[in-house]
């Protein structure tokens, strides 16, 4: 493993060190809201035994269709070591289908089987709710700009 040299600090302002507080920081803070979204994605999903991760999966294939697994990696913003991991399970589980690509042989295409489209298809309100639910504390106009700063820095 290569190790890139740190960059150097910046502090534009000359902050004192002594005004660094963790948890005013944002790295902790979006830490924490991960962790309320969890926990409610949790409380919605866990009966199925399906991730965030796999719950993208399955969505983005009923949005999109047939994809390749670097192409639903891309859609859904994961590497491609988790990106196979997911589509393993997923295809374990009977939810997801595999084929090769007939214009691309070294291409494999995956799809939702029938019952991943039906469990798709009965998740998808709960994830309607998880949103509502995490967002809960904030105003409709809070929440609105909240989604649209965070899709500014990601």
């Amino acid at each position: 493993m290569t190790h890139m040299k740190p960059l150097k600090p910046r502090n534009k302002d000359n902050r004192p060190i002594d005004d660094y507080h963790v948890e005013a920081q944002i790295g902790h803070l979006l830490r924490r809201a991960h962790q309320r979204a969890s926990a409610i994605f949790q409380s919605y999903m866990g009966h199925e035994q399906i991730t965030p991760t796999q719950f993208a999966t399955l969505t983005k294939l009923r949005d999109e269709g047939e994809l390749s697994q670097n192409h639903l990696g891309r859609l859904t913003a994961m590497d491609p070591a988790t990106i196979q991991g997911v589509t393993r399970r997923l295809i374990d589980r009977g939810l997801v289908q595999i084929r090769p690509d007939l214009t691309d042989r070294r291409r494999m295409l995956l799809s939702l089987t029938e019952a991943g489209l039906s469990l798709t298809e009965d998740l998808i309100p709960y994830g309607f709710n998880i949103t509502d639910d995490t967002l809960a504390p904030l105003s409709q106009e809070e929440q609105e700009q909240f989604l649209e700063l965070l899709r500014k820095i990601s």
